[in-house]
């Protein structure tokens, strides 16, 4: 922050007038770029959505109509792991 004579604080500003957030001497974390790649192949080769619906879906009926909403099972634990080893050893 700084400080001119007489005047109040205010933040450092990054271009375009949008603060940083970022306190000096922390590490920022930099955001993948969304994968539209993929989404788009998704939407439209494995669901075969019309363009129109595709851009009109949110967020959340993206996820669902992909199965990111489905209960996702539990890790195999130890017991399980050597059940399936002695039912399919690998011949060593």
């Amino acid at each position: 922050m700084k400080a001119a004579a007489g005047r109040q604080a205010v933040p450092e500003q990054a271009p375009g007038g949008f603060s940083s957030g970022i306190a000096a001497g922390e590490k920022t974390v930099r955001a993948e770029p969304f994968p539209w790649e993929a989404a788009m192949h998704a939407g439209f080769c494995l669901l075969r959505l019309p363009p129109r619906d595709f851009w009109m879906l949110t967020p959340v009926e993206f996820l669902a109509m992909t199965g990111g909403l489905r209960p996702r099972g539990g890790a195999m634990e130890r017991a399980g792991l050597e059940a399936l080893m002695k039912a399919f050893p690998d011949g060593a």
